[in-house]
């Protein structure tokens, strides 16, 4: 008996050890349905994307080559001197349009470097993203990027900030056509630790508040929640405000527009 035992654990130190053979690694749990859906809504969401970008590419290479076609017609029925007077003044009217845009650009520059220093500081806060489905999150990137065109173009911008930005939201942010030119703050940090010594600032604007905000303080930073949620998450931001034991304050878009959804995205439409 006492000789089996021993030989029983010289057995389990040579395995341990590694002499034997390795034990079989654990066996993957297989997905819950819940887990399932959101995966196969991902896939087609994707695969979706993927499409309406091709459609979109081939629409534009249609419409170029129609433009295109339509200009030699032009210049067919044209004698030689007519054609390069034509082309020449189509030069011009170019030139001339892309020194505009060149001029434009410069000075929304100026106006958003401004609002860096001066600006009415402007918070969107994405902590919610694990709240909301892949079309949502790339409805609200979409949202944002109209806010920051919307506000690069006033006369006085206000200083936007993203705050919480990670995982799948930094993601499709960083997807966007010249983001990484955005004069904007973007932090990956919640906004109470970044704003963490201005917390007696911090407005958080949403629709369950009781306070109307008539008119912006320029000392205080407004923020903005940024959640497309179809009205599942209801009272969401106010009791986040709340628990933090930060001011409140919604705008007064009842006073002015009927609505029959969300207020959450009026209000960053409206402070864009």
């Amino acid at each position: 008996m006492a000789e089996a035992m021993k030989n029983d654990e010289s057995t389990t130190g040579n395995q341990s050890s590694g002499d034997g053979p390795p034990p079989p690694p654990p066996a993957s749990q297989p997905l819950s349905k819940n887990a399932q859906k959101k995966l196969l809504k991902q896939r087609r969401f994707e695969e979706k994307k993927v499409q309406k970008k091709a459609a979109m590419k081939e629409q534009k290479k249609i419409e170029s080559e129609r433009k295109r076609k339509e200009w030699e017609e032009v210049l067919s029925g044209l004698s030689e001197e007519e054609r390069s007077r034509l082309i020449e003044s189509r030069k011009g009217v170019r030139k001339e349009r892309m020194e505009k845009r060149s001029e434009e650009r410069e000075k929304k520059i100026q106006r958003l470097a401004g609002a860096k220093q001066h600006g009415q500081n402007i918070v969107i806060d994405l902590e919610f993203s694990n709240l909301m489905t892949p079309s949502e999150i790339n409805s609200l990137v979409q949202q944002i990027m109209y806010c920051y065109a919307i506000n690069g173009r006033c006369t006085l911008p206000g200083h936007l900030w993203l705050t919480g930005c990670n995982g799948e939201m930094e993601i499709q942010l960083k997807r966007l056509p010249g983001f990484d030119k955005w004069i904007i703050e973007e932090d990956n940090r919640p906004y109470i630790e970044a704003f963490q010594d201005r917390k007696e600032h911090l407005v958080y604007l949403t629709a369950d508040a009781e306070n109307v905000l008539e008119e912006l303080d320029p000392t205080k930073i407004y923020i903005v929640g940024g959640l497309v949620d179809r009205n599942r998450w209801k009272g969401i931001t106010m009791k986040k405000a709340k628990e933090q034991g930060i001011q409140t304050a919604k705008l007064p878009i009842g006073n002015y527009l009927k609505m029959s959804s969300s207020q959450v995205q009026l209000q960053l439409i409206w402070i864009g």
